[in-house]
C-alpha cells in the first residue's frame, strides 16, 4: 500500500499548462492539485481496484450509449474545478450541452469545469475521509450527484448495503449495479 504524497507549493505555483504539461511528462503517475495549488501525487491503483474502476466506467458508458445524454470521462481525464483545483475522478459524465460548449482547445486539455455526476471507488491506500473531503469540493464546485463508493465496507457514503444505485434525474434510467464492483 503506497500511500499519496503531498507536494506544498507556498513558495511557487506552476501555471495550469505546467501542470498539464508535468502530467503529460509523467504519465505512470497519477497527479491531483488542490485549490491552493498544493500537489497531490498518486501511485497507480492495483489490480483489484483498476477492474473494479473499469467495470464502473462500463456501466457507465453503456448507459450513455443507450441514452446519448452527454460524455464520460475515466479516472486519467482531469478537471479543473472552479476553485482551481484540478482532479480526475474515478468516473465522471457531463451533459452533451456542457461538452459541446468546450472550444477544441479546452477538450484536449483538462477540462475547465466540474463534472454533473462522479464516481470515487474507495481504493486500499485511500484515506476516507480524504475522499469524503474531495466529494464535498466536487459538490461545492457544481456537481449535482456522486457516489464514493467503499468497497470494504460495501458502503455508498449514506447508503449501505444496497445493490444498485439510481442516477435520479442527473442520468435518468441509470442504474449501477454494485454487485459487479463489491
Amino acid at each position: 500500500m503506497i500511500n499519496p504524497l503531498e507536494i506544498k507549493f507556498d513558495s511557487c505555483q506552476l501555471t495550469n499548462e505546467q501542470f498539464y504539461k508535468l502530467c503529460q511528462d509523467n504519465r505512470d503517475l497519477r497527479f491531483e492539485r488542490n485549490s491552493n495549488g498544493d500537489m497531490v501525487i498518486m501511485a497507480p491503483t492495483g489490480g483489484e481496484t483498476s477492474d473494479r474502476n473499469s467495470e464502473i466506467n462500463f456501466q457507465l458508458r453503456l448507459w450513455n450509449k443507450q441514452y446519448k445524454l452527454g460524455k464520460v470521462f475515466e479516472s486519467s481525464g482531469g478537471f479543473t474545478l472552479p476553485n482551481g483545483a484540478d482532479r480526475p475522478p474515478d468516473a465522471s459524465w457531463i451533459p452533451l450541452e456542457q461538452w459541446n460548449n468546450l472550444t477544441l482547445k479546452q477538450r484536449q486539455k483538462f477540462l475547465p469545469l466540474c463534472p454533473d455526476f462522479v464516481i470515487e471507488l474507495r481504493s486500499p491506500s485511500d484515506s476516507l475521509k480524504t475522499l469524503q473531503e474531495k466529494m464535498q469540493e466536487y459538490m461545492e464546485n457544481g456537481t449535482k450527484l456522486g457516489w464514493l463508493i467503499n468497497r470494504k465496507d460495501k458502503q455508498v457514503e449514506i447508503l449501505n448495503n444496497t445493490t444498485t444505485l439510481s442516477g435520479e434525474n442527473v442520468l435518468p434510467n441509470f442504474v449501477l449495479e454494485l454487485e459487479l464492483i463489491w
